[in-house]
C-alpha cells in the first residue's frame, strides 16, 4: 500500500540529488522482481544491520513486498523486527533467520515470491556471508572512515573474487557509514576505496547521527521517526534512491500515514 504524501521531510534543494541517484542505474535492483541486496562486511561494528533494516522498511513503505533475511548470528535484525511488530502491530515486511548454506538454498527458492530481498550478514568471514555473496545481485558494504576499517576491504575483496566465479553479476557499493561530519577522514578513506578494484564507491557518506539510534530504539526507520532529522533522511535517502530507483516516495514517507496503513492492512486481514 502506497503512503499518502505528508509534510515533506526533505527540502526542495536536496531533491535533485535524490533524482540523480534514482536514475544512476539504468535498471535498479529493486525494480527487478526478486532483486537481492546483501548488506555486509568482514569487519563488525560498521552499522550494517542499521542500513539493512532501514533499506527494508524504505522499500516496504514504497508499497513493495520485501523479505528481510537475518543472516547474522547475533540476530539483531530479527530482534528489531519483533520490537517493530510489538510497537506497530505489524512490521510491514516479512523476516526470517537463515544461516550458512540455508541462505543460498532458501533465498534462491524465495526470490520469485518477493519483490526485494535484503540480507543482513557478515561481521566476519562466515559461511553465511559467503553464501549470501553467491545469490546477491548487489552487496552494500558499510565502512567506517578509519584506516583499519578501510583495510578490511582487502579480505572482502578476496571473498568477492571467489564469489564472482559463481555469481558473475555480483556488484558492490561501498558506503562510508557513521562518518564524521567534519575533517579529512572521509576524503582520505574515499581516496583509498576508489583505488581498490571491484568496488563502486558511493560518493555520499552517511554521517553518524543520533536519529538512527533513536529510530532503532523505537522499532522505526530513520525516515519514520519524529521529530524528523532532515539531514539523516537525506543522507540515507540518497543510498535508497540509488538502490531502488525512485525518489518521490523517499521525500514524503510519513510515520503517521504508515501507522494508518498498517492498521488498515490489519483490519483487512481480520475482515478477510
Amino acid at each position: 500500500m502506497k503512503n499518502q504524501i505528508d509534510t515533506p521531510t526533505i527540502s526542495r534543494r536536496k531533491r535533485p540529488l535524490l533524482q540523480i541517484e534514482s536514475e544512476r542505474f539504468s535498471e535498479s535492483i529493486s525494480r527487478r522482481h526478486g532483486g537481492i541486496i546483501a548488506v555486509g562486511n568482514v569487519k563488525g561494528g560498521v552499522g550494517k544491520t542499521t542500513l539493512a533494516v532501514n533499506l527494508t522498511i524504505c522499500d516496504a513503505l514504497g508499497g513493495r513486498d520485501v523479505l528481510l533475511v537475518d543472516g547474522d548470528e547475533q540476530g539483531t535484525a530479527r530482534s528489531f523486527t519483533q520490537l517493530r511488530a510489538d510497537n506497530l502491530g505489524a512490521p510491514g515486511y516479512t523476516a526470517v533467520s537463515l544461516r550458512g548454506a540455508e541462505i543460498r538454498t532458501q533465498v534462491r527458492q524465495l526470490r520469485n515470491k518477493y519483490q526485494c530481498i535484503v540480507i543482513d550478514v557478515g561481521g566476519r568471514d562466515t559461511a553465511s556471508l559467503r553464501a549470501a555473496l553467491t545469490v546477491a545481485d548487489i552487496l552494500v558494504v558499510p565502512v567506517l572512515p578509519a584506516t583499519f576499517d578501510v583495510w578490511s576491504l582487502d579480505p572482502l575483496q578476496e571473498l568477492l573474487q571467489e564469489a564472482r566465479e559463481i555469481n558473475t553479476e555480483l556488484r558492490t557499493i561501498v558506503v562510508l557509514n557513521a562518518a564524521d561530519p567534519f575533517g579529512k577522514d572521509n576524503e582520505e578513506a574515499a581516496a583509498i576505496i576508489r583505488e581498490k578494484e571491484g568496488f563502486d564507491y558511493f560518493p555520499h557518506p552517511i554521517i553518524r547521527r543520533k536519529a538512527f539510534r533513536n529510530a532503532a530504539a523505537a522499532g522505526l526507520s530513520v525516515m519514520e521517526h519524529r521529530p524528523a532529522d532532515e539531514k539523516a533522511i537525506t543522507e540515507f535517502g540518497l543510498l535508497a534512491a540509488r538502490l531502488f530507483g525512485y525518489a518521490g516516495d523517499i521525500a514524503s514517507i510519513s510515520h503517521a500515514n504508515h501507522k494508518t496503513s498498517l492498521a488498515q492492512d490489519k483490519d483487512e486481514r481480520q475482515a478477510g
